[in-house]
């Protein structure tokens, strides 16, 4: 695992945090820890990413429906042994997702789907902690504004995504 100095110095010294990037992997969170990572997907309206967990509690969330994280903080808190959907994101993307790039309310195209960018802060917790090691979790919640641990999104338009398909704000 790597210290929260390793991980903030491989962060600003990476080249480059695209403002339209693409899907690198799929995530859907079946329940009792256990993760699919199918090629392509449905997100809908009522049910978020189709199959996913998220629906199928008492109370769903609609801010917090799908959940996008950077590809490239995935790969930094990722250690040996961690699989690539171990932080059990929806989508791993290859893009900037700061509040300075996407603001809560920001629209986003991905794939076929459009979500909406959410004020609702998606942070580090015991599971991530677990997986990814304690400076990991200090480091992605020290640095909110960044949304290094990625961000929360409510579905505005029901659609297909698929590896590879693209994420642009609209």
């Amino acid at each position: 695992m790597r210290t929260i100095e390793e991980l903030e110095a491989a962060w600003v010294g990476a080249v480059g945090k695209p403002q339209a990037g693409a899907v690198e992997l799929i995530c859907v969170r079946r329940g009792g820890g256990v993760h699919e990572t199918p090629e392509r997907v449905e997100v809908t309206l009522d049910g978020g990413v189709e199959g996913d967990r998220w629906a199928l509690g008492e109370r769903p969330n609609l801010e917090a429906q799908v959940t996008l994280m950077n590809v490239l903080v995935a790969g930094l808190v990722r250690h040996e042994g961690v699989a690539p959907d171990a932080s059990g994101d929806n989508f791993l993307v290859d893009l900037d997702l700061s509040e300075e790039a996407l603001p809560a309310g920001t629209r986003l195209r991905i794939g076929t789907a459009v979500l909406e960018v959410s004020a609702e802060p998606h942070t580090g917790c015991k599971k991530f902690r677990e997986r990814f090691g304690l400076d990991a979790l200090k480091w992605v919640n020290a640095h909110r504004d960044r949304r290094l641990r990625g961000m929360n999104c409510r579905v505005l338009e029901a659609g297909a995504v698929a590896i590879g398909d693209s994420v642009l704000v609209v």
